[in-house]
């Protein structure tokens, strides 16, 4: 039986998270590749320590693109122009490690085939208008407003590291009250801390979680720890591909391991997540179930999904075997199919390196895999309403 009452948690990380840093280096350059050449084959990891960006991997490309220099933009970018925050992008050493594409892969992309073996999960769930779970939801919105009020110099103690996490009670299966919320902020050394709780509860947290949620019980955590002056990359080493749950669905949502960033979409483990988040939005927003996860399996070289599970909880208006049978029908998970159907041969890369991949509006190109331009043939195709 599906859980009713409970409490979820999530956390989100701001985009001077190191490891968030990482993530965005990796997609710059993926996205800087593409707009060259849209064939380029990518799969690159960073790592940032003090003074040092390492950049590792695999690129096959006609694109001709000075990697440390894409890097050195991204981080300055981030906000690390000096050593005071943690990171100075221009007094840094950059070394690389990066050769071609094995032939004992492109052989199996070359024909269409998957990049790799492996398991993709989509989700979406009507907690929320964007069809995200509401813990998620609200860890983003919370770091996204950090971001925001950093760089109008609105709050001028903070600098670009912090985290945030968020408790919400559910009952009956549906989000009721926010009872903690926990923000983690980097900080300049001279500003106190009953400045700084005070400023985050009333400029950060409260516009963000909408007062319906708040309880008078609700807790607020801010810097626990007391002190966070010494962050990024100082603080912590930062890899690409380590923030997988913020990226996805905060935990709520099972995650089959493989990372986003730094992958062109030949690499499922990019498009096939995309492409399941597509299908199962398009489910919910059908009205076909209120909350539904969709598993993608792949073999490499293979195009055809080994495997399409589909979950709805108890909550679907038809049974799963038959929604997986029109998903197969409507929607085609092949590589080639999914970067055709989302375009994913284009430089749209770095916008989701920072505060989530899902649950964005579909704007100006980017986040094709939001759209619901499914829900009507879904609704013909199996005689929903049409309705979430």
């Amino acid at each position: 039986m599906p859980l009713k009452d409970y409490l979820f948690s999530s956390e989100s990380v701001c985009e001077g998270h190191p490891d968030k840093v990482c993530d965005q280096i990796s997609d710059a350059i993926l996205d800087t590749l593409i707009a060259q050449d849209p064939d380029s084959r990518v799969a690159l990891e960073a790592l940032i320590k003090t003074g040092l960006v390492v950049l590792a991997g695999e690129i096959t490309t006609r694109a001709r693109v000075d990697y440390a220099s894409v890097a050195r933009k991204t981080i300055s970018d981030i906000g690390y122009t000096s050593l005071e925050t943690g990171f100075d992008a221009n007094a840094s050493t950059f070394v690389t490690a990066i050769e071609r594409q094995s032939p004992d892969i492109s052989q199996g992309v070359n024909v269409g085939g998957a990049g790799d073996q492996g398991l993709m999960f989509g989700f979406a769930c009507d907690d929320t208008p964007e069809l995200m779970p509401l813990p998620i939801s609200i860890a983003h919105r919370l770091m996204q407003r950090l971001g925001v009020l950093r760089r109008r110099g609105e709050l001028a103690f903070l600098r670009p590291d912090g985290k945030g996490q968020v408790t919400v009670r559910y009952a009956g299966g549906k989000p009721v009250e926010v009872t903690a919320v926990v923000v983690s902020v980097q900080h300049r050394p001279e500003v106190s801390q009953a400045k700084i709780y005070e400023a985050i509860v009333e400029q950060v947290i409260k516009p963000t979680v909408a007062p319906e949620l708040r309880g008078r019980d609700t807790v607020y955590h801010v810097n626990p720890t007391g002190s966070f002056v010494v962050g990024g990359p100082q603080g912590d080493c930062g890899v690409t591909g380590r923030k997988i749950i913020v990226d996805t669905y905060g935990g709520y949502g099972r995650h089959g391991g493989g990372a986003l960033s730094g992958k062109d979409p030949t690499k499922v483990d990019r498009s096939g997540c995309y492409m399941a988040r597509y299908a199962a939005k398009n489910v919910v927003g059908a009205g076909l179930a209120k909350k539904c996860e969709i598993q993608l399996a792949y073999a490499i070289g293979v195009a055809e999904p080994v495997s399409v599970l589909v979950d709805t909880f108890d909550t679907g208006v038809l049974p799963e075997g038959e929604l997986a049978s029109a998903l197969r029908e409507l929607f085609d998970f092949t590589p080639t199919g999914m970067i055709k159907t989302l375009e994913l041969k284009r430089p749209i890369y770095q916008a989701t390196a920072a505060y989530g991949h899902f649950g964005r509006p579909p704007e100006n190109g980017l986040f094709p895999w939001e759209r619901l331009d499914m829900v009507g043939p879904l609704a013909r195709a199996l005689g929903s309403d049409g309705r979430p």
